[in-house]
């Protein structure tokens, strides 16, 4: 049987996709993925048979099954290692049977955009989950995080502040594209501003 690709896009710019990547792309029989993440593979992804995620995993985990004769590739945005879908793919499938390949990450991306090592920073998530940023940063860590439309850069800010942080925000939209847009500021100013982020990626610098 064939093993399984998860391959990572990197942060959306297609550009910024691996040539590794591209190669196993180009073999596949099968894509798999969200349908943007699909669609932004353009001529990479003529003639194969596509299958796009929806919420109904158990029915993807089955069709994967029914189809380990050919060459299944799992596309994820950014780097595969960095909540996608591996955990959920290891639950169902063994790791022998899995071929991961990394992509550049939007955080890794925003890092180096904005001209700060990453090795001392607190990593993670609240794109619909909690998690306690307010430890890392009290002890002197940078933070980066995943939000969503609840837990926005100035929810974000207002909490830092009402734990006695300050410092500096800085907010990353449509990071690698053409029209990217990277916000920053102080913690107070960002409390204040009226305006509403896309999907975006957090990173604040204690001072």
């Amino acid at each position: 049987m064939e093993k399984i690709n998860i391959l990572g896009l990197g942060p959306g710019n297609k550009e910024y996709i691996l040539p590794i990547t591209k190669k196993y792309i180009k073999k596949s029989d099968i894509l798999i993925g969200g349908r943007r993440n699909i669609e932004s593979l353009g001529t990479l992804a003529e003639g194969k048979e596509m299958r796009y995620i929806d919420r109904y995993l158990d029915e993807l985990t089955l069709y994967i099954k029914e189809n380990r004769d050919k060459k299944i590739s799992l596309i994820v945005s950014g780097d595969s290692g960095f909540y996608s879908m591996v955990p959920f793919m290891k639950k169902h499938f063994e790791i022998k049977d899995l071929n991961i390949i990394s992509g550049i990450s939007s955080m890794q991306y925003m890092f180096s955009t904005i001209g700060y090592s990453y090795e001392d920073t607190f990593i993670a998530s609240v794109h619909g989950r909690e998690c306690d940023y307010l430890t890392p940063i009290k002890e002197g860590k940078k933070i980066g995080l995943l939000t969503d439309n609840k837990t926005t850069p100035q929810v974000l800010a207002r909490n830092l502040l009402e734990n006695q942080i300050k410092g500096t925000i800085f907010v990353g939209e449509r990071l690698s594209y053409d029209d990217e847009r990277i916000t920053r500021m102080s913690l107070e100013d960002m409390t204040d501003l009226k305006i509403i982020f896309e999907i975006n990626v957090v990173v604040v610098i204690p001072s």
